[in-house]
């Protein structure tokens, strides 16, 4: 309906040019926007304003003259020119009426469009540490991601879903470092844990394979591990000093074998159950990219000697500096350590660069809020390496609180006191958790409840929604048992029966389905789906406490059922790229 309006318009529009009344060469492309209330019709169009400048005329007497040159359309009931110059068309009944074989004929496929023009775009998202399991935090982020790819998939871009695995560096040592010292407590070795090292039951969980594969065979004395180490926090020392002398006579003990073997272990125990878990979730990858492929390919030294060849690096204090303040960041970045150890930053670089040499146009990052001051440097790193800084679109997901019973749920991700997505999974169902991650925009702080989430009732969201999917099939169950004929007539047969104002208030909120799936991927903000799932569910249910669908007169049911079929058809379209199912009963 509104291409059709602007098709209207545009036709008018060269019309006006051919007579002389604006020039050929300034006919815009005619902006149509929803009426933001009835009385002012269904659609509205600004095109006269914008025009008179060019056309040395008044606003309002030019909308007259663009009024005066539309051709007739099938659907316009009428067209009225409001204020100073704003054109409102009234549509008829009949043209939301067409949308319902539409509908009925597209299915699943119905507000799919091809927009996205087949454009690469690559989504990469979650990238949580495998440090340990996927906590709330994350599940936000997985929700929020999995949902911007399919809807962009759904308007016509090639999307590719990417998981980029930390499988180097400091964290993962003291993981592997932690889950070693469990070890040995299991070996009864009496030792201090360090107050850095990761804490979780999940640690003691693999130290106790290791125990039990190996028994003794990685055991040490406490005596040899902490002789002559730095004092740890509690102690009066430094906390980061203590872990990195703890992880460096770690691996002088173990030597790089059975090092390298814990440190596996560790990884992959976690990255399995990461993998179980995001694919429970009804997250799924197209790649899983490990960081450690980035130097073990020469990629993160390749990205290095490009910048110093370019002359962006240089020496202070023993360690290799990248002169970000050059292209817009706060300060410059360390790049490789004193030690000679690169940093995560310089593993960034390389795999930003990576992403934009695989030929994507477009390029996602899902991060936590608390990475905001670290998407300066990366795109100041691409800028330097001659890369195109606009193609990275960073999307920073605020941390969501959980609420039980009126109380904000503690957590504290390094001590192992969490809430992990498996548990919220669990308790509230998958269903409820992804719909309400995205309820918001990203960047919002979300406040998740608990007891709001699990309670079936117009309260909750999830459940009014899949309600009204449910209560559709119901209606359709009860048709049968009633020997109620209710497959729909082909074609608009009877559609003209749908007079009433509920009826015109669901087909004009069916009508704006295609436009906000469109508006939510290309602003990428599920939020909006959400909402106009929200919208329709109360329709419907509006429409169904004031009406019987399963009425005598053959003609009028044929109509309500098409109209409810054609509301559940996409209720269900949604709801399937919320990644949340839609039940037939409940």
């Amino acid at each position: 309906m509104k291409n059709q309006i602007q098709q209207l318009v545009t036709r008018a529009l060269e019309r006006m040019a051919a007579e002389g009344v604006i020039p050929a060469e300034r006919i815009p492309q005619p902006v149509i926007e929803r009426a933001r209330d009835s009385r002012f019709g269904d659609f509205a169009c600004n095109v006269a304003m914008v025009l008179a400048k060019v056309a040395r005329t008044r606003p309002r007497e030019l909308a007259e003259k663009l009024v005066a040159a539309l051709p007739e359309g099938e659907l316009v009931k009428k067209v009225e020119i409001a204020g100073p110059g704003f054109i409102n068309f009234y549509l008829l009944p009949s043209a939301y009426h067409i949308l319902i074989p539409q509908i009925l004929d597209q299915g699943h496929g119905f507000g799919r469009s091809e927009l996205g023009g087949g454009k690469r775009v690559q989504v990469e998202f979650v990238s949580a540490n495998p440090t340990g399991p996927l906590h709330v935090g994350h599940g936000r982020g997985a929700a929020y991601g999995a949902v911007v790819a399919d809807l962009l998939e759904a308007v016509g871009f090639d999307v590719h879903r990417e998981y980029y695995v930390n499988d180097a560096g400091r964290q993962m040592d003291i993981l592997a470092t932690s889950v070693w010292l469990r070890y040995l407590e299991l070996c009864d070795e009496d030792l201090p844990f360090p107050s850095n090292g990761y804490k979780g039951d999940y640690v003691w969980d693999i130290a106790a394979t290791l125990h039990r594969e190996h028994s003794d065979g990685y055991k040490f004395g406490t005596e040899q591990l902490f002789d002559d180490l730095p004092a740890d926090e509690p102690q009066g020392g430094d906390k980061e000093r203590h872990i990195d002398a703890l992880i460096k006579r770690t691996r002088q003990l173990l030597g790089d074998n059975r090092y390298r073997f814990v440190f596996e272990l560790a990884l992959n125990t976690i990255l399995d159950d990461i993998r179980e878990d995001l694919g429970l979730f009804g997250v799924n990858y197209d790649a899983w990219y490990s960081e450690r492929s980035l130097t073990e390919s020469g990629a993160v030294n390749r990205a290095i000697e490009r910048l110093r060849s370019a002359r962006h690096l240089y020496e202070k204090e023993g360690a290799l500096w990248f002169r970000s303040t050059a292209f817009g960041d706060e300060k410059d970045r360390v790049i490789e350590r004193e030690n000679g150890q690169t940093t995560y930053f310089a593993s960034d670089i390389a795999y930003h660069l990576d992403k934009l040499e695989r030929g994507f146009d477009r390029v996602i990052d899902v991060w936590g809020a608390d990475h905001h001051g670290y998407v300066p440097r990366v795109k100041a790193a691409l800028e330097a390496l001659g890369a195109d800084p606009s193609k990275l679109d960073v999307l920073l997901v605020q941390f969501a609180n959980l609420y039980r019973g009126g109380e904000k749920v503690q957590m504290s991700t390094r001590s192992g006191s969490f809430v992990t997505l498996r548990e919220l999974r669990k308790e509230v169902g998958r269903d409820a958790a992804r719909f309400f991650y995205v309820m918001r925009k990203c960047e919002q702080h979300l406040d998740f409840d608990l007891d709001l989430a699990k309670a079936q009732s117009s309260d909750n969201p999830v459940y009014y929604v899949q309600y009204a999917h449910a209560r559709i099939s119901s209606v359709l169950r009860q048709a049968a048992e009633k020997g109620m004929t209710v497959e729909p007539s082909a074609g608009e047969a009877n559609l003209d029966r749908l007079v009433e104002n509920h009826e015109l208030t669901l087909l004009m909120r069916l009508s704006r389905y295609q436009e906000v799936v469109e508006a939510a991927a290309l602003n990428e903000e599920p939020h909006q789906l959400t909402h106009y799932l929200r919208e329709l569910a109360n329709d419907f249910h509006t429409y169904y406490n004031a009406h019987q669908f399963l009425v005598d007169d053959e003609a009028l049911r044929d109509a309500r059922v098409k109209l409810i079929l054609v509301a559940q058809q996409v209720l269900r379209n949604g709801l399937n790229l919320l990644g949340v199912s839609a039940p037939e009963r409940m």
